[in-house]
């Protein structure tokens, strides 16, 4: 942003300037024309205004637009800048109010007032999708970049700032950008299909107007109405935003209607502009809207983001638990044209409400009642029934109950919450002692009302989603699967019915073809590609990896690459577990030297009693610089006395720590169980098991991941970089932030340290860095990389202003609901670990592909959605491929590929650990191992 040092540039800089200039008399005119002006028309001396952006460009250009055509082009003279954000989109529609069917203007066109949108008008002109780096169809050759980076003027191929910041209000109109065409080409082919339908539309356009009122009216509802009540001439399809009216017939360019507001009888008036005619490919926003009303009809409710079926649900009544089936949903547009993503969902509720849940806790301790409830429900969502609402419980009122009352938002009058029901929800209220769960509502959930707080009945609150220990109980598991655990095939028929609904039911599909729409009847067909089996590599043989991309038997049979001796180290247990903790040293003995690794006997400490503190007492006194890594085993699991012994070993005396639970070292299992403890800890002292070929010479990949605490606490970023050539070896670092926040803002320190090793260790710097970053949604894919890319680029200066190594930021999303299938014959299966998608349903305007890098033996596997949001051009479309489906092998706490990249698995481990369990910077000593496996 360029405003000559005039604050924002905007507004303020012409204020600015006119200050400064010299007082004229009056009649005098502007620039001494009238004083006998020096400055020649058009010479060297004329001054050129400030240089300004947004709604200040576009005022400017007003102002010398007007100047000109009075004067003509006199050569030479001042020529107003390209407008510039919300300017831009305001004079593109201002200029050409009611043109037809106005397309996007080429981006190669210098004349058009949309070809440098660099703010809030670029979003608008957006689908709300972010852009990614745009490229001409067919081409590999990254256009010039919106924001530069700081270091050597490099750019980021993302949006400005404020543009990000309102991406996640997505607009209802999509702009039309150049397509982004990146596709493989290595690989075997392989027939699929996806969760896709195809959507067909019948008309040309849909018109879209600006309404305005006379007097304003802010409320939205009121707007509606009375804008509705003109329905015989709008006709009965139609959307409206508060704002803007879209309609699929033809209606003049400006009409108005007179409506009579209700609440005082005073006349409205209501004026529509034809703003644009749209194609349906830039209405995705609107027809999204369509779908929910669709939802509607076919009598589904919203819960959360999603619709359910309530009215059918799957009871599990050993568990208190009801499983509710419903639909995920969402229309966009990608590279095969307008897609309606389907997909099945569940809703778990449990049957016991928040009552419930405080009469269990109160009975079971009266003295701690209140810490254990607030620790047990603040944070959690609960599900209204009388409306179908979710709500997170952010606090108890102790001090509040049913018998309070409040001021009704109708007329005023204080209202009791236990009459409050009886009147609008028919809800008979039995216990008026019960507290009152609080929830604060976001900004963006408040809407007009404005609320601070939102007062609930724990009678009337439904738990939903399951406990920590409900998911640790295998039998409530195993129950639950047989409802919400689909194959292929069954996610098929689901979405095979969801389309015979909406198309049986009248209601909805004369919707549909009120807006020119319809659905295919069945899912799209799609090409794949399999790349091939990895080669996985030991110490002394290379094998290929099975159909499952599992090597767990053959790591126990070969030695690891590079082992780490296990010569001293504490082996901690109580009494009661001597016999597992003399079984498992002994096993220890046994199977780590098949892997190449000694096991020398332990320093074993029997403790009186399992309280934390013995614990870290043996610990602190035994502890000396030879000792390799400390082992306790725990009777039981507790949190507080795991915290402990972790927060002694990783930040206040740097020693590897393997915690075991008694249980798992069953008899029956303890050789297989002490096998992935022996390479665990190997993993933790620095010892490499296995890798895969990497063909690319100085290369350095790196993972970032965040972790928010749900309790309140702080957010961690974690940082794991790669500081060797074949990738075995890791740098790891952390920083904290404020709650809740997913920009990572100390990257630079850590990835500085990470160069440092990783010129210690090759003695060179690296050529080529691949970031693979994790926990990053649509809405912010721009703000992210254009925050963290520039933080990265920064730190180059640091060794020589001239190194400046090729780098590519890859997005991982793993939260997706796009589900690929494999066709075989009538019948569908999940496809094949190094199953890639990169077309169809890709984005339109992004560098985008799917992966399927593991094997599931049950359900539907997920794919992997991978976006390259910046340096895409630095790695060839197979080679960035494969190299990401490689990474997922390398994951060492698991013989066999994972859902993401094994730095991006790395990053989220150190994230967790730190803001879970340590709440501290690990100390340095221990940043070149994996010590959180």
């Amino acid at each position: 942003m360029t405003s000559g040092g005039y604050g924002r540039g905007g507004r303020g800089a012409a204020l600015f300037e006119a200050l400064k200039a010299p007082a004229r008399k009056p009649g005098a005119q502007a620039n001494g024309a009238g004083r006998g002006s020096v400055e020649a028309e058009g010479g060297a001396a004329s001054r050129p205004p400030p240089s300004s952006i947004d709604r200040g460009e576009y005022l400017a250009t007003l102002l010398q637009s007007s100047k000109i055509s009075e004067k003509g082009d006199a050569g030479g003279g001042y020529k107003p800048k390209p407008v510039t954000g919300r300017g831009a989109m305001l004079a593109q529609m201002v200029s050409h109010p009611s043109s037809p069917s106005t397309s996007m203007p080429s981006p190669a066109s210098p004349s058009s007032a949309m070809q440098v949108l660099l703010g809030r008008g670029r979003a608008l002109s957006s689908d709300g999708s972010i852009a990614s780096p745009a490229r001409s169809v067919g081409s590999s050759q990254a256009a010039p970049s919106v924001a530069s980076v700081a270091s050597g003027g490099r750019s980021t191929p993302v949006e400005s700032e404020s543009s990000s910041r309102r991406s996640g209000r997505q607009p209802p109109v999509s702009g039309d950008r150049p397509a982004v065409i990146k596709h493989g080409k290595d690989g075997k082919p392989i027939s699929l299909s996806a969760n896709y339908i195809r959507m067909k539309s019948h008309i040309q356009h849909i018109l879209m107007y600006a309404v305005s009122y006379s007097p304003e009216i802010d409320n939205k509802q009121l707007r509606r109405r009375l804008l509705y009540e003109h329905s015989d001439v709008l006709g009965p399809i139609k959307s409206f935003t508060g704002t803007t009216l879209f309609v699929p017939q033809k209606l003049d360019s400006e009409i108005t209607f007179q409506s009579v507001r209700p609440t005082d009888g005073q006349t409205v008036t209501i004026t529509l502009k034809l703003v644009r005619n749209l194609p349906p490919e830039e209405c995705v926003g609107v027809f999204n809207v369509v779908l929910k009303r669709i939802m509607y009809i076919l009598n589904m409710k919203q819960v959360g983001r999603h619709y359910y079926d309530p009215w059918n649900p799957a009871s599990v009544p050993q568990h208190k638990l009801e499983v509710w089936p419903g639909y995920i949903t969402a229309i966009k547009r990608h590279e095969g044209g307008l897609l309606l993503l389907t997909d099945v969902s569940h809703k778990v509720i449990r049957t016991e409400t928040v009552l419930g849940i405080l009469y269990m806790i109160s009975q079971r301790n009266r003295n701690t009642y209140q810490e254990e409830a607030i620790k047990a429900l603040v944070g959690v969502s609960i599900l209204t029934r009388y409306n179908n609402k979710t709500y997170r419980i952010d606090d108890i009122k102790w001090d509040m109950n049913p018998t309070h009352t409040f001021s009704s938002s109708k007329d005023g009058q204080q209202i009791s919450f236990i009459d409050y029901y009886a009147k609008a929800h028919n809800k008979e209220i039995k216990d008026f002692q019960q507290p009152l769960l609080i929830h604060r509502p976001k900004k963006r959930e408040m809407g007009a009302s404005k609320l601070d707080m939102i007062c609930l009945i724990p009678e009337l609150c439904y738990m939903t989603g399951l406990t920590d220990d409900m998911r640790s109980d295998f039998r409530v598991m195993k129950d639950l699967a047989q409802h919400t655990r689909v194959t292929p095939n069954q996610r098929q028929l689901a979405l095979r019915k969801f389309i015979h609904n909406v198309n049986s039911n009248e209601e909805a599909s004369n919707m549909l073809r009120g807006w020119g729409l319809s659905f295919d009847t069945d899912t799209i067909p799609l090409d794949g590609r399999h790349i091939d089996n990895e080669k996985i590599q030991f110490r002394d043989r290379q094998i290929v990896a099975n159909n499952e991309a599992d090597w767990g038997r053959d790591l126990t049979r070969n030695n690891v690459i590079m082992p780490v001796d296990l010569r001293c180290w504490m082996l901690m247990f109580v009494q009661r577990d001597r016999q597992r903790a003399t079984d498992f040293a002994r096993n220890m003995s046994q199977v780590a030297p098949a892997m190449g690794i000694q096991v020398y006997d332990p320093m074993i400490f029997e403790l009186p009693n399992d309280r934390t503190d013995t614990y870290l007492t043996h610990i602190r006194t035994n502890l000396n610089p030879q000792v390799q890594c400390v082992v306790t085993i725990f009777p039981t699991s507790r949190d507080d006395r795991y915290n402990a012994v972790k927060k002694l070993c990783y930040v206040e005396s740097p020693v590897a720590s393997q915690v075991i639970n008694s249980k798992t070292l069953d008899p029956k299992k303890i050789r297989s169980v002490t096998q992935k403890i022996a390479l665990q800890i190997n993993a933790k002292l620095g010892g490499e098991l296995w890798a895969v070929p990497i063909p690319k010479k100085g290369l350095m990949v790196i993972g970032i991941d965040s972790y928010h605490d749900k309790g309140g606490g702080q957010s961690v970023g974690g940082i794991v970089a790669s500081i060797n050539p074949r990738i075995t070896r890791w740098y790891s670092r952390v920083c904290h932030q404020h709650q809740g926040q997913e920009l990572v803002d100390g990257l630079k320190p850590c990835f500085l340290g990470a160069l440092k090793k990783y010129q210690q260790v090759n003695n060179a710097l690296p050529t080529d860095i691949v970031v693979f970053r994790d926990g990053v949604g649509d809405g912010q894919l721009a703000i992210v990389g254009d925050h963290e890319v520039s933080q990265l680029a920064t730190s180059y200066k640091h060794f020589g202003e001239t190194y400046e190594p090729k780098m590519s930021f890859v997005i991982v999303q793993k939260g997706i609901n796009t589900r690929i299938f494999l066709n075989k014959g009538n019948q569908l299966d999940n496809p094949p670990p190094g199953t890639v998608v990169d077309h169809t349903i890709v984005r339109r305007d992004l560098y985008d592909f799917f992966l399927v890098s593991q094997h599931v033996r049950q359900g539907t596997v997920t794919p992997t959605h991978y976006v390259v949001a910046y340096g895409g051009d630095n790695l060839p479309v197979d080679r960035m491929q494969k190299l990401t489906y490689k990474l997922t092998h390398m994951y060492y706490n698991w013989p066999g590929t994972v859902r993401v990249p094994a730095p991006c698995q790395y990053a989220h481990k150190l994230a967790y650990l730190v803001g879970q369990n340590l709440k501290k910077d690990p100390h340095l000593d221990l940043s070149d191992r994996l010590f959180f496996l």
